[in-house]
């Protein structure tokens, strides 16, 4: 049986000291993007679990478009990823 190795980290410790794993990523099918999801893939690509290509990659993303989820986290936070609330954000 082979299995198939990612390059990156299997876990990884984040600042809050909780430990994050591959196997806490959306699922690589994921069509549905709630803010919970886009927040997971952020944080694993900010920890240095995955590279940003590989995020694109792997769920089908525009860079254009995981850089505005990277921007909207930074200057929002969680719930600058919400969809209902882009336009509020947008605004400000």
């Amino acid at each position: 049986m082979m299995l198939k190795r990612n390059a990156g980290p299997v876990s990884v410790t984040m600042p809050d000291g909780t430990i994050m794993t591959r196997s806490e990523l959306p699922p690589v099918n994921t069509t549905r993007w709630v803010a919970r999801r886009k927040a997971t893939v952020v944080r694993a690509v900010a920890a240095g679990m995955l590279t940003r290509e590989e995020a694109c990659d792997m769920y089908a993303l525009s860079i254009e478009e995981f850089d505005n989820w990277l921007s909207a986290m930074a200057k929002f936070g969680r719930g600058g990823l919400r969809v209902t609330k882009l336009q509020k954000y947008k605004q400000l």
